[in-house]
């Protein structure tokens, strides 16, 4: 009977409407007292809030308080409140509500039976691609994985079926199989871990399918290593490389599957020419030289944010190099400007700002254009290239308290950069330090350190390599190498040999003023910047031992690259004469995951 048609039959007199706010006390019945027709009611502490108990809801009363409540005890079912009188009154009428409470008892047992029925999830019917017994399912023709394989199988074959991808979690419904069949279908790979929580299989068959072996199924090839299971041999149709190996005998080493990208993170709204990091306070900074604004920038990393802001700034006229030098724990920036004189700044910590305290003699430094920072024997240097037709390129030494002239290099050349570098003349020998100068009216000058003066001497020059920009250089499993920037040209990249530099890869450069190499943890690029085309990202391919394309930016005049690395984070910096200052993120790529 149903419960509606029930409370219809007991008559509006024996119930209310739903009761939203219960008395405090009122007695309550466990199940074994309904069942004894509810001759002795169970009652409990006035501290206990309401509670259900077999289907009946009771409010509840401590012993002392029975005698005031015995006129009325609410019955609640599905809704629906009786009301019985007891005591006196019950016996007046004769134990009138047990009937009544006796029908609210299994009208809520036959509720509940009813509603853990209806819970209870139907049984997966065989699919209709599929012939099921008691533990096997053939599935025949199917053009994917059907969701409703009975869960308790044990062996699931597909045959002529031809699906050419499997979603994933395809068999997370069916954790009891033992043996799985997906051979001769046009599989070209499988998810990943699409066999997990399948730790009963004890075979499986992936034979005639058409496995492209990437890194998409470099997981198999990981799972085939320490799986339980037996897998008949399987081959790869691609790539080409790998067409007709067996993927059982491969190794998750021959997949290479780490990638790298540049990616555009922030824009800075000004042109720069030379970007520089240093070091100071345990904090990372960033300096960028303003041509335009005559301004030295510097930037720092905002933790919250997770963007560089400005920090503070040294304003002159022309800035074309901003330079940090930090000396034990006090920072100097050498400011190289093309008018108004080059000047020495001192970051007081009390004050909290840069203060002016040197200038560079004007004769020698008229028109800077590159200024590096060394340390030889514990004694700190800088020097000067000067591009000037009456300029010196010269070398300062610090001697406590400023920097002075230590030596000019020579005059009337018109250097566009130098570099500092360490090489070895023999094996047997250590690096000693030695400087690279170019310039545009002669080939690459190499001076060599001389231990004995504490001077720079000239020894060759780098030959057939006329109109070189700049000279910078890497090293990589030892080796030293340099790249050599050239505008009209092609650019190069030799590596030493002992005794002289040796040619061993050109890059088409029309445009260039900068070709430079920076490693990011262990991978090892150059970045060829153009004015007249998109800028080349070159990675180094360790077997070829040469350069290889790998991406382009789109950086208008880049003179610059520099890499800044903060809290595990690498970021390139791209300095622009002509446009904004771009700054890059490296992001590393796992194709396999």
């Amino acid at each position: 009977m149903q419960v509606g048609s029930l409370l219809q039959q007991l008559g509006p007199s024996h119930r209310t409407a739903p009761h939203r706010s219960l008395p405090r006390a009122v007695r309550c019945w466990s199940e074994e007292q309904l069942t004894n027709q509810l001759q002795v009611p169970v009652l409990k502490s006035r501290d206990t809030e309401a509670e259900e108990k077999g289907g009946l809801l009771c409010d509840l009363v401590s012993e002392q308080d029975n005698h005031q409540l015995n006129s009325r005890s609410p019955v609640h079912v599905r809704g629906y409140f009786f009301d019985c009188m007891e005591s006196e009154r019950s016996q007046r009428m004769g134990n009138a509500c047990i009937p009544l409470k006796r029908i609210a008892y299994f009208l809520c047992l036959l509720s509940a039976l009813l509603l853990t029925e209806g819970k209870k999830p139907a049984k997966p019917k065989c699919p209709a691609v599929c012939t099921c017994t008691k533990d096997n399912a053939l599935c025949e023709n199917a053009r994917s994985i059907p969701r409703t394989v009975p869960p308790d199988v044990i062996s699931l074959s597909f045959v002529r079926s031809g699906f050419t991808e499997i979603s994933e979690g395809s068999f997370l419904f069916t954790p009891s199989l033992q043996l799985l069949s997906l051979a001769n279908n046009n599989l070209q790979t499988l998810p990943k871990d699409i066999f997990k929580g399948l730790d009963s299989l004890t075979n499986v068959d992936l034979r005639g399918n058409s496995f492209n072996c990437d890194c998409k199924l470099k997981w198999l090839v990981e799972w085939l290593g320490h799986t339980n299971a037996t897998v008949e041999d399987i081959y790869c149709e691609g790539p080409p490389e790998y067409k007709k190996r067996k993927i059982n005998s491969l190794s998750p080493k021959d997949f290479d599957c780490i990638i790298t990208e540049f990616a555009k993170s922030q824009d800075l709204p000004y042109q720069s020419l030379s970007i520089d990091t240093f070091s100071y306070m345990n904090d990372e900074y960033v300096v960028i030289a303003q041509p335009f604004t005559g301004k030295c920038i510097f930037l720092e990393w905002d933790h919250v944010e997770k963007t560089f802001r400005n920090y503070d700034n040294i304003t002159g006229t022309s800035t074309v190099v901003c330079k940090p030098i930090v000396i034990e724990t006090q920072l100097y920036v050498i400011v190289a400007q093309l008018f108004g004189g080059s000047h020495i700044y001192k970051r007081d910590s009390f004050a909290n700002k840069f203060i002016k305290i040197q200038d560079i003699e004007i004769l020698k430094i008229r028109k800077p254009n590159d200024i590096e920072t060394f340390k030889i024997e514990n004694n700190w240097y800088f020097v000067v290239a000067d591009s000037s037709k009456a300029g010196f390129t010269t070398i300062y030494k610090w001697n406590g308290n400023g920097f002075y002239s230590h030596q000019s290099l020579h005059a009337w050349y018109r250097d566009t950069d130098v570099e500092y570098l360490e090489i070895a003349r023999t094996p047997q020998t250590l690096r000693t330090p030695h400087l690279i100068l170019s310039s545009s009216s002669q080939r690459p000058v190499i001076y060599q350190w001389n231990k004995a003066t504490q001077l720079f001497t000239n020894q060759t020059d780098i030959p057939n390599m006329e109109d070189v920009y700049a000279v910078k250089h890497f090293s990589v499993k030892g080796d030293v190498y340099i790249c050599l920037t050239r505008f009209i040209g092609d650019s190069k990249v030799m590596k030493w040999g002992g005794s002289s530099f040796q040619d061993i890869q050109r890059m088409p450069s029309r445009g260039s003023m900068v070709f430079q190499p920076l490693q990011i943890n262990n991978y090892q690029y150059a970045i060829l910047g153009s004015d007249y085309s998109f800028t080349q990202v070159y990675n180094w391919d360790a077997e070829k031992a040469k350069f290889v394309k790998f991406q382009e930016l789109n950086v208008q005049a880049p003179r610059s690259f520099t890499h800044v690395s903060i809290n595990k984070r690498n970021f390139l910096f791209a300095s622009s004469f002509k446009g904004n200052t771009q700054i890059y993120k490296h992001v590393i790529v796992d194709l396999s995951a």
